[in-house]
């Protein structure tokens, strides 16, 4: 009983008036999604997405800071009493995909992830969680959080950013991090929607690959390429050799390591008539831990250098920090799988142990007690042209529920649940660790071939 006399309603009540919220204005939250579905954008371009985001919350009498990491925005709701910090968080960006049926005619910008439905599933919770009569009984704060560029693209761009002295690190949740927004927090939750259907309605996610950026120049010399070829230095075909070297390593890299190396060629040259001068690669160096990835890392550079030195070009390496191998916390993964049991029935819960992709929710997790689910409703291949989210009752309706009840969870009855899941945690790295072995990471070097 309260000190007035009047019961204190239980969690499930507090779930009861949650799902009233978030049905009540369903049509409204699919509506937002599938308006940032039309409008994409890709990571620190955000603009338009991060506005009416912003002016969602100020609707709903949460103001937003925003311009966080230039484009992200949070808004906070403080509980009746004092307890743990939990961020909800979304991602505001698209990848660039031409052929989505959804893409911009003019970026090729494209939702092709599946990100506008996080803005939905986080406003969702957030309307179902500021109702007075919910957060009167939740102890602690809630952060609804929208980063940025999550998507790991357009390196040469963000790297420019990065020259300007506009950001640091080229991922959205790393920035923020750098900035401080994630100081105050406590716990950590996300949802990303999913088209694979072992993973069914909902599923409960272990870990995913970290991991690193390079940006690549080969340079050589350019000649005619009919009349006096011998006089030049081919540095396309220092890349393509550079590109059979790294194949080469693959039967070197350990199944259990999940190492994935995939290298694009940015710019072949300047003119089919000229010996090819400057030639520029991207690639991901992918895997499951940190000591995967460095030893990948070492081969990729090795063969790097290998195709400057067999023309005799010179090879500039820059090694980006990317994303940290993500860590799923079990207690909270225990009380979202809980709520996902209700919300669409046992048989409808999936479980994956790893998966090869990459998300900064790593980084966030080497921090905190963080977790990373998903949610069905998608079709097609994720970062493909068919990617389409279908079903989007279950991807932003049953999702933004199955936040806002886990949060019910870890801060109602005085946040004992949330509260012991903090004191029981033990963390990777402090975020002053965590910046130092980041920016450790980050090398330019220039290899001369000849």
């Amino acid at each position: 009983m309260s000190s007035a006399g009047v019961a204190t309603p239980s969690r499930e009540d507090l779930k009861r008036m949650a799902t009233e919220a978030i049905d009540s204005r369903a049509d409204e939250l699919v509506s937002l999604s599938k308006t940032i579905l039309a409008n994409p954008e890709p990571g620190f371009r955000e603009t338009t997405t991060a506005r009416l985001v912003a002016g969602k919350f100020a609707e709903m009498g949460m103001q937003a800071r925003i311009g966080l990491a230039l484009t992200g925005l949070r808004a906070d709701l403080v509980g009746g009493s004092p307890g743990p910090a939990l961020a909800v968080i979304g991602e505001l960006d698209s990848l660039i995909v031409n052929e989505h049926p959804h893409a911009n005619s003019e970026t090729g910008a494209a939702h092709a992830c599946g990100h506008h439905c996080q803005m939905g599933m986080i406003m969702g919770a957030a309307m179902a969680l500021k109702q007075p009569e919910v957060l009167e009984h939740l102890s602690g704060r809630l952060a609804f959080i929208a980063v940025p560029a999550e998507e790991y693209i357009e390196i040469e761009y963000r790297d420019s950013l990065r020259r300007a002295g506009k950001l640091e690190f080229l991922g959205g949740k790393p920035e923020m991090v750098r900035l401080g927004e994630f100081d105050d927090i406590d716990l950590a939750m996300m949802c990303h929607t999913t088209a694979n259907p072992d993973e069914r309605q909902l599923c409960i996610s272990g870990t995913n690959n970290g991991t690193l950026a390079k940006k690549i120049q080969f340079i050589g010399k350019g000649a005619h390429a009919g009349g006096a070829p011998h006089l030049g230095i081919n540095a396309l075909n220092a890349a393509t050799l550079a590109l059979s070297a790294i194949h080469y390593n693959r039967e070197t890299f350990r199944d259990e390591d999940s190492i994935r190396v995939h290298p694009i060629i940015t710019k072949g040259g300047e003119a089919v008539s000229a010996v090819p001068a400057d030639v520029r690669m991207e690639t991901f160096v992918r895997g499951r831990t940190l000591d995967a990835i460095m030893d990948a890392n070492v081969k990729v550079d090795r063969a790097l250098k290998a195709g400057a030195m067999a023309v005799g070009g010179d090879v500039v390496i820059q090694t980006i920090p990317g994303y940290l191998p993500l860590r799923q916390n079990g207690a909270m993964n225990n009380v979202f799988e809980a709520n996902a049991n209700q919300l669409v029935g046992a048989e409808n819960v999936g479980h994956i142990a790893a998966r090869n992709g990459s998300t900064d929710m790593g980084d966030i997790s080497h921090l905190m007690p963080a977790i990373h689910p998903y949610v069905g409703g998608a079709t097609g291949i994720g970062h493909g042209a068919d990617y389409v989210v279908h079903d989007y009752s279950l991807a932003v309706i049953t999702a933004a529920k199955a936040l806002a009840y886990t949060a019910i969870d870890l801060l109602a009855d005085g946040a004992t649940v949330g509260s012991g899941i903090v004191s029981g945690h033990r963390p990777e790295m402090t975020r002053a660790e965590y910046l130092k072995f980041m920016r450790g990471l980050a090398k330019e070097e220039t290899f001369k071939g000849a």
